[in-house]
């Protein structure tokens, strides 16, 4: 994939991994499939102030996606209030997201 900036990637309220950081990687360079020239790229993965790690509940996910002339928003928010969607964890919402 062509970026002119690195993969900017954070985790908010919760751990990071190197699994979940390879499977964002992964995910992303999947994009290059849509446009052949991505500037940048952001994504967040987070949970709300509301959810505990230990309810399950999986992450909400953010992905910018520059490329020249626009950016693309993506948001995936799985859990919210205690309402549980269809992913049951950070790689499913990883997959539905992008």
């Amino acid at each position: 994939m062509i970026k002119d900036i690195p993969l900017e990637l954070s985790f908010h309220n919760m751990a990071s991994s190197d699994a979940l950081k390879a499977a964002v990687r992964e995910h992303v360079n999947k994009l290059e499939q849509f446009h052949d020239h991505i500037i940048g790229c952001r994504v967040v993965l987070e949970l709300p102030h509301r959810s505990q790690k230990a309810s399950g509940n999986p992450p909400d996910v953010h992905i910018v996606i520059r490329v020249p002339g626009k950016e693309i928003v993506v948001s995936r928010e799985l859990s919210h209030d205690g309402h549980k969607k269809a992913a049951t964890d950070a790689y499913a919402v990883l997959d539905s997201a992008s």
